[in-house]
Order: structure tokens, then sequence, then C-alpha cells
């Protein structure tokens, strides 16, 4: 039997992929209202495919406790922040679940850990932790890393079909591990040491930043010096070995926002480059406020309530607001003292902010300036609604004569 721990937005799809494919799955979460629901047939987040894939689960047979359970195998995925001075992963999560797993593991149990963490993490902190609970690392206990790879907005696609890695001490414990992704993944999986699985998922998001992070800091070269930073893009990319990415509004989820401040702050003095991309793609909101405010000067706007934000996601067509660029720039707006910003996600809900819409036409109709945080289909279609309005397009979405860019 697997029991997966952490049933948030990969603990979640893994559980229901495993169960739907003939494993004996218990989900555990410790809350317990998010349990309840689930068994009721409700998934906790919007993503294509999911309640189809939790009603099969649940035919299946898989059972959702706020209990740990005895398993042969603990498949952790809980969350890893960061601290936000010292830049290192913040383990604390993953600790208190293995703690917790501890209590009731059998020898010979299997202790998967997926979360995302920082190369020496697992050495540094979930060694200790088993060897002071007296269990001895490789006969009573097996540790295991097998960090995920999937994107909110495509789950349950790239769970089938995106290449995994396996970290573990022990091949012949890996290989077990492999075997039981294999179940659902068709991808290719690799079995190393704990540590190089740790290292490649940091690397892989690492070298995401840093990309976005050059075509930020072109967005905000080409803005000094009043040139067509889209255009010279899609110029230098006709080069066949050249591929820039487009500039954004800041970058959000919890992933390529996090992961790479990890490598920072390990090795502060050797990940120069990694943290002045991040510095630069934090920069990214308050960059966009400035424009607001650039714009609205033009346009001789005096009140700021005038402002809408499209968008509060941190990625289109989902509602996932982890690290938000639309959370950050009103963050951001309230460290000047200022607030009033009227914001709108078709995705989102429930009530996370003051001065949110829940319908289009009412947004629009009480804003002057449109700021298109969030590329969503919705927007994308409806581009004519905007014909009225002052836009400031973070997307280059818009073909509207007299759209402002980033």
């Amino acid at each position: 039997m697997v029991n997966v721990i952490g049933l948030g937005y990969i603990g979640l799809p893994t559980a229901l992929m495993l169960a739907s494919h003939g494993v004996e799955v218990v989900g555990t979460d410790c809350n317990r209202e998010l349990v309840e629901e689930l068994k009721e047939g409700k998934a906790s987040f919007d993503e294509e495919g999911i309640d189809e894939l939790l009603e099969k689960a649940i035919q299946m047979g898989i059972v959702f406790q706020s209990e740990y359970q005895k398993a042969d195998v603990y498949i952790i995925s809980v969350p890893t922040p960061y601290d936000k001075f010292s830049k290192k992963v913040n383990p604390k999560y993953v600790v208190s679940a293995v703690t917790d797993v501890l209590n009731v593991a059998e020898k010979g149990a299997i202790l998967v850990i997926e979360s995302t963490v920082s190369p020496g993490t697992i050495e540094k902190y979930i060694r200790p932790v088993i060897e002071n609970a007296n269990y001895v690392i490789g006969d009573d206990i097996h540790l295991v890393h097998a960090p995920e790879r999937i994107i909110p907005g495509n789950m349950v696609y790239e769970l089938l079909n995106n290449n995994r890695t396996i970290g573990a001490d022990d091949k012949e414990i890996g290989t077990k591990i492999k075997d039981i992704y294999s179940t659902f993944c068709q991808g290719e999986i690799v079995v190393t040491d704990i540590k190089t699985a740790e290292m490649s998922k940091v690397v892989e998001n690492t070298y995401r930043a840093v990309n976005i992070a050059f075509a930020n800091e072109l967005a905000k070269i080409c803005r000094h010096d009043n040139m067509d930073v889209y255009e010279i893009i899609d110029i230098c990319n006709m080069h066949p070995r050249v591929n820039i990415l487009q500039p954004g509004p800041g970058v959000g989820g919890h992933c390529i926002s996090v992961d790479p401040w990890f490598l920072v702050g390990d090795y502060p003095s050797l990940a120069k480059v990694i943290d002045e991309s991040m510095k630069t793609n934090d920069g990214m909101p308050d960059f966009i406020l400035n424009r607001i405010y650039e714009i609205m000067r033009e346009n001789k706007m005096t009140d700021i309530s005038k402002v809408g934000l499209y968008g509060l996601t941190y990625k289109e067509n989902v509602d996932d607001m982890r690290e938000s660029p639309s959370l950050q720039l009103l963050e951001s707006q309230k460290r000047h003292l200022a607030n009033g910003l009227k914001a709108y996600d078709p995705f989102v809900k429930k009530d996370v902010i003051d001065n949110q819409y829940h319908d289009l036409d009412g947004f629009l109709s009480d804003v002057e300036l449109v700021v298109i945080m969030v590329k969503h289909d919705e927007i994308k279609n409806n581009m004519n609604l905007l014909k009225n309005k002052i836009i400031l397009d973070c997307h280059n979405i818009c073909n509207i004569p007299g759209t402002y860019h980033i």
C-alpha cells in the first residue's frame, strides 16, 4: 500500500493517478475539511481532467484520511518554502511529515520525498530525524527522492507523459519506486543517487528562471531607450541557435519563483547569475506598477480606483495564485502607502483581496485602464470588449491600436 502525505497541487494528482492505475492508495492531509470534500468527490482545485481522475480513483478504492497509515511506501508531497532572508530552503513541513510517518511506519518501509528540496536537504535534515528515532536507514527505513515534474493547467497529461528522476541510496529500492511510478508514467524514469535527484530538479527550474529573467531584463532595457522588445526578440529568434522567451509581469507558482533561491541560499558566493536573475524576475511587479503610474500621468488620470488588474492567478487558465505577480504588485502598492486598484479573475471564485470583482462586465464598466496581468483565454477571445479602454498589455496579446506594453 502507498500512503500519500499532502493532498495539494502535487500530492492529490499523484495519489489519484496511482489509485486509478490499480495501486492501493491512502491519501492523507492534516486539513480535515479538505479530506471530507475529497471523500465526497470534490477536488480542491480546478484542473482539466482532475474531476474525472478523482471519480475513477474513488471507484478503484482510494481512501482519504487525516491520520497516517501503516504502509509499504510513503510519498511525502508537502510545501517547501524558502527563508526570505537567507534564501535557504525551509524543510519544516517535510521534517514534520517524516516525524509523523515514523510513528506508524513498520520495518522496511520506504519514504519517498516528492517535495522539491535543495541539494543536501535530505542528508542534513531528514536522515538525522530518522536516525534520532533509532531507525537504521537502509534496513528499518529506506529513503528515496522522487521530485515532481508537472505544471498546473496540464497536470494529468504531464503526470502520464513526463520523464522522471528517482534518487535512492540503494538502486534496488530505487527500482521498486520506479516500478510504482511506472504503473502510470509513460515517460523515461532515471534512477540515480539522492543528491543528484535533488540538484536536477532545482537546476531545471533555475534554467527556466534565468531565461525568463533575460527576457524581462531586455524589456526593461528596451523600455528605457524606447525600443520595441517584441520586435527585437522576433528578429533575434530568426537565428537558428537563439530562442529568447517573452517578457512578462513577473514569475509565480511554487517552482520557478522559489526553487532557484535554494541554490542562492546554499551557494551565495557562487550563484551570482541565479541571484541577479531572481532579483530581476521579482522586480517585475514593481516595474509594472511604475508603468501604470506613467500611463496614468500620460492620460491625465488621477484616480487609482479607475485602474483594474485583469488576472490574479500566476498563469493562464488555472486557479493557482501561489506567488502570483498580481498579488505581489498589490502588496507592493500597499508598501507604498497606496490602495485602490481593482481586480478580476474568472478562475478566482472567492474574495482574496479588496476591490475584487466576480464578473467581467462589472469590472470593465468600473475601470478606465485595464492591465492584462494574466492571458486567460477569456480575455484573449474577447479583446473587442477592451476597445474603449486604456490598455497595458503585459503579454503582447492585444492588437488594439494605442495599447501600451511593458
